[in-house]
């Protein structure tokens, strides 16, 4: 992991094409601002944690094909 000090209103590079801008520092809470191509996608972690976790629950539940009902 790469620890950086950065104060606000500075940047941190990601590769080619993706900026974080320090927005706001206020106590222990930090501003982030985040430009990235649409293609990447962004998420807090504990958002990514729960997708990832529906994602796996969704790919184990059995799959059933709906039955036929008769033609009234």
């Amino acid at each position: 992991m790469l620890l950086i000090t950065r104060r606000a209103g500075e940047k941190i590079m990601v590769g080619d094409d993706i900026v974080v801008h320090i927005k706001e520092i206020v106590g222990n809470t930090v501003r982030v601002g985040i430009e990235a191509p649409r293609s990447t996608p962004i998420y807090r972690e504990e958002i990514w944690h729960a997708v990832r976790e529906e994602n796996r629950a969704a790919a184990q539940a059995p799959f059933e094909l709906p039955t036929a009902t008769p033609a009234a």
